[in-house]
């Protein structure tokens, strides 16, 4: 069927009661904003659609509850949500928080491979990752409330070996943001900053028989180049055009202009200022944070940095000169350039390539990081880490399960106690704490498990916990002391701060890593 250019409110028309809507989003990137605001319009007008289904590998939001879905889930037009990171869609979070909605957390990564899965008519996912953490049914499985009792995930045994055997998704209507349409309804994404799984999605909501809807900025009156179109027209049915003009520092980050090494300074200090609206300084325990675990890098290195304190290691990477040598990954698909900062996180700046999601998992999966650097939440005495939930915050796995799970290298990068937190450096890098946080990060016993180090140690990784005032490593024993930075004293700065005792005598002198 050849496909149809439609208003926003007339494609929303196409969207059932109780449909299971697909988006492709990397949280604040590829919104077809057009689509989720005449959805909003519908639903107060009418009254539907309703008790919507969403499943986005990725957060779907802009850390504002009245845009995008997050608009018409707080109006209670949605009923269940399957997402891998709910920092994004406030609404949505604190829904879950208070047992309003159905809602699971998945890897993003097996999300994405899930979706291309169902592309191909499979009717799971099997996969390691997840074994031994919160979404093993062992545990806690995946749903986030007492609602939430779907069984997304099962342990299965093959060859001797144990899996998790994710479901995967049945997609009734896909939404997707592209960025021109030509005249045989291919899609093209020359202007996006990512792919994310638009294929595969458009694939697995017409192997259901779904309809795929498409928001782009504008319609082309020439064929697009064959090896320019990521979603072939056989798979669109309808498109929506709603031009925004993009902002100028999107180029940086859609491959528009070519960002050299030298002025990734400047671009990651303009978009911290577009992002949040002013230039946001560091904390000097997080710029102390991210010095340190930068000095783990190595010539050569293919690298993965998530959100947060991690992002401090990019920046001093880029400072030191090493940048020039070392690959730097985003799980969107970015490879080479600059991971973009705060809320533009996803894009990448400078890019040498950026390939789809899945693709970027597979790499990742099959051992392609040299070392990541992943933030962390709180932490217990085996190493083992807490990075998605707190007792009162839905944040969300991410991509961290699939990137800590076969990372040759891990880094943690946290600090040792928070809320209220102070420390002061001096020019020849003497620290001292001016002021202790409150609330310990270095746990007895954590929330939730979003890494393991039971299952690091078996497969032989390297795994490092870098804070403001010193390094542990992770060993057979337990945590070892691996490093006390200048002017921190060891018995009054690190050990009072922990719940548990080192497995190492208290005697013991550590060594630099």
């Amino acid at each position: 069927m050849m496909f149809r250019i439609m208003t926003a409110d007339e494609a929303v028309q196409l969207i059932d009661d109780n449909a299971w809507l697909g988006l492709n989003p990397f949280l604040s990137l590829s919104i077809p904003h057009a689509l989720h605001d005449a959805i909003m319009r519908r639903y107060l007008q009418t009254g539907h659609p309703n008790h919507l289904n969403i499943y986005s590998p990725c957060g779907f939001g802009v850390w504002d509850e009245h845009r995008a879905a997050d608009q018409y889930a707080a109006k209670g037009a949605v009923q269940r949500v399957v997402t891998s990171h709910y920092a994004s869609i406030p609404a949505i979070a604190r829904m879950t928080q208070q047992n309003e909605i159905e809602a699971y957390c998945l890897p993003l990564g097996v999300m994405s491979h899930s979706i291309r899965d169902a592309a191909a008519g499979y009717p799971g996912h099997l996969s390691h990752v997840g074994l031994d953490l919160f979404v093993d049914p062992r545990r806690d499985g995946p749903g986030l409330n007492e609602r939430s009792r779907d069984e997304w995930v099962q342990l299965v045994e093959l060859r001797g070996e144990e899996y998790l055997y994710y479901k995967t998704p049945e997609i009734d209507v896909a939404l997707i943001k592209g960025t021109s349409v030509d005249p045989m309804g291919n899609i093209s994404f020359s202007d996006e900053c990512v792919i994310c799984d638009a294929l595969a999605l458009a694939q697995a909501t017409k192997a259901r028989g779904g309809t795929v809807i498409v928001q782009v900025d504008r319609v082309s009156h020439t064929f697009e180049r064959p090896r320019s179109v990521i979603i072939p027209g056989i798979l669109v049915d309808v498109v929506v055009v709603d031009y925004v003009k993009p902002d100028e520092h999107i180029k940086a980050m859609d491959g528009s202009i070519h960002v050299p090494g030298s002025q990734m300074d400047y671009w990651m200090a303009h978009l911290a200022r577009t992002s949040t609206g002013k230039a946001k300084q560091p904390s000097t325990a997080h710029s102390v944070i991210g010095q340190h675990a930068a000095q783990l890098l190595r010539k050569g290195d293919v690298v993965n940095i998530g959100i947060g304190i991690p992002e401090m290691v990019g920046q001093a990477a880029s400072s030191s000169g090493i940048l020039r040598d070392i690959v730097l990954t985003v799980e969107s698909g970015g490879l080479g350039g600059l991971p973009a900062p705060g809320q533009l996180f996803g894009a990448t700046i400078g890019a040498d390539c950026i390939v789809s999601m899945a693709e970027q998992f597979d790499f990742y999966d099959g051992g392609g990081l040299s070392i990541c650097f992943m933030g962390a939440l709180e932490m217990d005495s085996e190493g083992n880490v807490n990075a998605h939930q707190l007792p009162d915050k839905v944040v969300g796995i991410g991509g961290f399960a699939n990137i800590t799970s076969a990372a040759k290298t891990v880094v943690f990068c946290l600090t040792t106690t928070a809320k209220g937190l102070e420390i002061a450096q001096d020019e020849q890098g003497t620290l001292r704490i001016v002021q202790e946080g409150q609330l310990p990060k270095f746990k007895k016993k954590i929330g939730a498990i979003s890494f393991s180090a039971k299952q690091a140690l078996a497969r032989g990784q390297r795994v490092l916990y870098v804070t403001e005032r010193c390094v542990f490593e992770l060993t057979e024993a337990g945590l070892r002391l691996a490093e006390v930075y200048p002017g921190i004293d060891r018995d009054r700065d690190v050990l009072p701060h922990l719940e548990f005792p080192l497995a190492y005598p208290a005697t013991w002198q550590a060594e630099q890593i």
